[in-house]
């Protein structure tokens, strides 16, 4: 009954900050084909929020899913206590927003050891602490490929990094996303390549939405190349801002009847930040009900 009613109240809120911006057939359009949901990053919106801010914020809005990204206002880091991951649990529980996970800046592709190590650690702490706050995952990323070591030692590094956390995160039902980030390993092809070497399932592929993406083969291309391993999440930025083809890229997700969440990450720094959380779930709902 709780997540019956969960559910009743999320699509209310969704109608609310949506369908009174948008032409409602192409509302009911994307309700019917597909299950993306349009969720938050706290990166710029979202970081001078603490955490009944954000989770009111997005309820307001209709975005009623977030990322808490590190070293934010909301105050959901690993050193909280027992009772205070159990107060953000059911700050989440008892609203319609779902606390999708961390997003943390944890890399593996250091040539120093004890740095891997580190992150390595570190990334399996914050693993727990997503498990008691009740999110799915952690983000991590890889940040680039040091110029005096081998790119295949590197890559094979990473790799095991990843394979070791997740590991530990399928052991407590979690989810490694590792954000398509870093110079070099934001190209398509060195994400490949990782994640050939990758053998957990618990560890996914955050696509990033890089101008990067655009090199040849050309957007479909490369989405098609690295398919199999997307995960639960997508970083955009403002849909209606840039160059960047959304329109293509959602019609790509819809293709493969993509049900994760579509995550903004803006770039920009509106005055009213409820009214451009708004804008832009009406411009998603256009994007993925224009089939």
């Amino acid at each position: 009954m709780n997540q019956n009613r969960r559910s009743f109240i999320q699509k209310s809120i969704i109608a609310g900050a949506g369908l009174s911006l948008i032409d409602p057939f192409s509302a009911f359009a994307a309700t019917r084909k597909s299950k993306m949901q349009l969720g938050l990053v706290t990166y710029l919106w979202g970081k001078d929020w603490d955490l009944p801010t954000l989770i009111t914020n997005c309820e307001k809005t209709g975005l009623l899913g977030v990322e808490l990204r590190t070293e934010h206002a909301h105050g959901v880091e690993a050193t909280l206590t027992a009772n205070q991951r159990a107060d953000v649990k059911k700050r989440f529980t008892d609203s319609p927003v779902t606390c999708i996970g961390y997003g943390s800046n944890f890399a593996y592709h250091s040539a120093d050891q004890a740095d891997v190590r580190k992150n390595i650690d570190d990334t399996k702490k914050y693993l727990q602490l997503c498990k008691d706050i009740g999110a799915s995952g952690i983000k991590v990323k890889p940040n680039g490929l040091p110029a005096d070591v081998p790119k295949e030692k590197t890559i094979a590094q990473i790799a095991a990094s990843l394979n070791e956390v997740g590991k530990f995160a399928d052991d407590l039902g979690q989810v490694v996303r590792v954000e398509v980030h870093g110079k070099l390993t934001q190209q398509l092809p060195n994400m490949k390549a990782i994640f050939e070497q990758v053998t957990e399932k618990s560890v996914k592929m955050c696509w990033n939405c890089n101008d990067q993406d655009l090199m040849s083969p050309g957007l479909e291309g490369n989405f098609n190349s690295v398919k199999k391993w997307l995960g639960d999440t997508v970083h955009v930025r403002e849909l209606n801002v840039g160059d960047y083809p959304y329109q293509q890229l959602m019609d790509l997700f819809l293709g493969m009847k993509y049900d994760g969440w579509i995550l903004l990450e803006a770039r920009t720094k509106p005055t009213d930040k409820i009214v451009a959380m708004k804008e832009q779930l009406e411009v998603f709902n256009k994007m993925v009900g224009n089939r």
